[in-house]
């Protein structure tokens, strides 16, 4: 599988998980809630696999972190919905809080890196940062407490979407030209100048 590829899938699960999650939890304690949470837990885990492949070369700390974040959440993800059953409501939203704290944090240093890979514009590799950052304070601050994480983590969610969208369409892929790196064909086409003039 290419790195492209890998990216083209997973973009399709960032947006598969964003509604098989909020479907399934919609019908928690149905069993049919219940599978498509577990569906979507999978398919969290899956992403990490797969920018695991891509930036594991270049970036090996970043992808590693990304992983465990993402393992992390899947499992924390499927924990809560086990967890309504047995311990009800509270124990439930802790393990999603604790989830999406993972996410955040994990995400940070893989914004920087789709960045430094120019795998994203500027602007959108920024937004994704502060996204994140702010599902982690979101969900630190309601696992203190405080009942602001909905609100903190509408930047977040936002980006998912656009972001796996843009995977869908062009994977794992620079989104500009390299700074200091002619376009594709420039150096040929100068060659070709060259030798005409002598």
């Amino acid at each position: 599988m290419s790195v492209r590829t890998a990216g083209r899938y997973a973009g399709a699960f960032f947006l598969l998980a964003f509604v098989s999650y909020g479907i399934g939890s919609a019908l928690a304690g149905q069993f049919v809630g219940t599978a498509l949470v577990v569906l979507n837990s999978v398919m969290v885990a899956a992403i990490g696999v797969l920018v695991f492949r891509a930036l594991g070369r270049q970036h090996p700390r970043t992808a590693r972190i990304y992983l465990v974040a993402r393992t992390v959440e899947a499992f924390l993800l499927t924990a809560g919905i086990v967890l309504l059953d047995a311990a009800g409501s509270g124990a439930a939203d802790i393990a999603y809080q604790a989830a999406m704290l993972s996410l955040g944090l994990g995400s940070l240093p893989f914004c920087l890196a789709l960045d430094r890979r120019r795998w994203l514009p500027t602007w959108l590799a920024i937004w994704g940062f502060a996204g994140y950052a702010l599902l982690a304070t979101g969900a630190a601050a309601e696992l203190t407490g405080a009942p602001i994480g909905l609100v903190l983590a509408i930047p977040g969610g936002l980006f998912e979407i656009v972001f796996g969208l843009l995977l869908l369409r062009r994977g794992f892929a620079p989104s500009t030209t390299q700074p200091g790196t002619a376009p594709a064909g420039a150096s040929s086409t100068a060659a070709a100048r060259t030798a005409t003039r002598s």
